[in-house]
């Protein structure tokens, strides 16, 4: 085939995955037009298609591992947020939690909270974790 027709296919395929990363959720069709950008440039070039579609190939993989890995970095900076601002601080007991009962007390800050806990009751005074939030409780949990 011609060389001509490849930096015409090349274009057409770098429109087609432009246009689907528009539609389509996740980064996932912009590796692939960028390596098709690549290979329209190589093409325009002159350079033999089968090398054209090695470097589209290589350069649409290394793009994709590239926004996987920046993805994954930006997914390990969660900044607490809503109710679960509160997961991990330390709080005191103001009155005795019991699981069964369903009461409880603890200070976060200088609020008083309504607490509970998934393990064994836990006596006033004592400094416990918060490990959730669920409703309007607090989930707290003993420092072992």
């Amino acid at each position: 085939m011609d060389t001509e027709w490849w930096r015409w296919i090349w274009l057409a395929v770098t429109a087609i995955f432009g246009i689907g990363e528009i539609f389509t959720a996740g980064f996932f069709m912009l590796p692939f037009a960028v390596g098709a950008v690549v290979a329209f440039v190589l093409a325009l070039l002159d350079v033999e298609p089968t090398i054209v579609m090695v470097v589209f190939l290589g350069v649409s993989i290394l793009t994709l591992i590239a926004f996987q890995l920046l993805v994954r970095r930006g997914d390990q900076r969660q900044y607490p947020v809503g109710a679960n601002r509160f997961a991990g601080r330390h709080v005191l007991v103001l009155e005795r939690i019991d699981r069964v009962a369903g009461t409880g007390r603890v200070r976060l800050d200088t609020e008083t909270w309504r607490a509970t806990t998934d393990g064994d009751p836990i006596e006033e005074g004592i400094e416990v974790r918060v490990v959730e939030m669920r409703g309007t409780r607090l989930v707290v949990a003993r420092e072992d």
